[in-house]
Formats: structure tokens, sequence, C-alpha cells
């Protein structure tokens, strides 16, 4: 029987690509999503991975998700990667308390309401993966991104600390936090910006979305079960 795995933020960006090499790969995967029902509708077709809506950060709302993809994928958890995440930069002596609030919410809350959710099966069967999405601006810090960074990094404490819990459960938990990839919202950046940021990594260029998903590949996989505890950092050598 095939293991199930769960992508938070899938349909889209490293979400979408962690979630396709997932499929790829031969397991049988959901895709969750909140509000952009469009790129998710043209994922679903695509792809033919299925999609399911919810807010992450609504810790009821990932018991009714999680229950949907259990009862229409024929089995529980196996492989949960909490990759949802959003931005709302703003120096902190100017941040309104609800750009806090939100990013802390849907980027660290949610890692807490998703795991908690599928953890007690893991915890049954003796098998997890359990993979949560940092960032090089979590181990760094970034000016203007103190409600992200403080998220990132409360990311990579939870991880550390979850993993000592499961470890004798056969579950393992780890991070990883990816450097400057690749994506829609990284092109979008002016071209004098990014020949700046290019100049900050050692490797001299961004990363790409299948490097993020190789990684994820890596530590889902059986084989990787006395890796625990650890954030891989995918960045290029940036920040090392």
């Amino acid at each position: 029987m095939k293991k199930i795995a769960l992508v938070t933020g899938g349909t889209r960006g490293i979400g979408s690509g962690i979630t396709k090499a997932l499929h790829s790969a031969g397991y049988s995967v959901a895709a969750n999503y909140n509000s952009d029902s469009t790129t998710a509708a043209k994922f679903h077709e695509e792809t033919g991975i299925p999609v399911f809506s919810w807010d992450v950060s609504d810790y009821e709302a990932c018991e009714r998700g999680v229950t949907q993809v259990c009862e229409q994928l024929g089995g529980t958890v196996d492989i949960l990667v909490n990759n949802a995440g959003i931005t709302r930069d703003s120096m902190l002596h100017k941040m309104d308390v609800s750009l806090w609030a939100k990013v802390i919410n849907t980027n660290l809350n949610s890692v807490f309401n998703m795991s908690r959710v599928v953890i007690p099966a893991m915890r049954e069967k003796k098998f997890g993966r359990i993979i949560n999405m940092s960032s090089v601006n979590g181990v760094k810090g970034q000016a203007g991104q103190t409600n992200y960074s403080a998220a990132k990094s409360g990311i990579i404490g939870f991880t550390k600390a979850l993993a000592l819990e499961s470890a004798n459960k056969g579950i393992t938990v780890n991070a990883i936090a990816p450097g400057y990839i690749s994506t829609d919202m990284t092109d979008a950046i002016r071209d004098d910006i990014k020949a700046k940021i290019v100049e900050t990594i050692p490797s001299g260029r961004f990363g790409r979305i299948e490097e993020i998903a190789h990684g994820v590949l890596f530590l889902a996989d059986e084989k990787s079960s006395f890796v625990t505890g650890i954030t891989l950092n995918i960045n290029g050598g940036q920040y090392l």
C-alpha cells in the first residue's frame, strides 16, 4: 500500500514542486491550499493530485481537513510536509500587531496544528515523517522580517523538540531551510536587487524548486530513519 503524504501550501511555488516530486516518487499525495482556488484547480487538472482547502492556522479546520484527506486517500498520513507560509514584511517600529499575528499564526502555529493532528496515528503505526519548511531568514534573521524570521526560527526549535519526543516511535522530524529559490515571487524582484542577492550566495545563483523537493524526498525516505532533529540548509553555501 502506498504511503500517504500531505503537503500544506502544496499547489503553488515550492509547495507545488514538493507535491509533484512526492507524487512522481510513488506516494499517494494530497495538497492543501487556503484561498487560491483558481491555482489549486489548475494544479489538480494538470497533475491529477487531489487538493483540499482549509486554513492551517485554524486547529479545528486542520482536524476536519486531515479527516477528509484520510477518508479520500484511504489511510492515515505517513508523511507531513508543513510548507504553508506567508510574508507580511515591515520594520518592527512600524509593524501593526495584526501583521505579527497573521505571520506567526500561519507560519508557526500551523506547524503545531498539523503535527498535533497527524502524530497520534503515526505513533500508533510506529512510522512517520514530519518535514517542516523553515528558511535561511529563520537561521540568520532579516531586517523587515521580525515576524517571519521569528516564525521560521521557532520552527527549528519545534522540530528539535518533537524529534526528541518521537524518535523511539519510528517518527523522524526534520526541517529544511531554503535560501533564495527561483519562484514566481522571486522572479518579480528587480534585476539589480537580484544581482545584489546573488553576490551573497557562494554558489552564484538562486536555487531551484526541484533542489528543495529533492531534500524532502531524502528526508521522507524510509532509509532516512536515522536522520532526525536536523535542519537541512539548502542555500548554496549562504550564511554557513
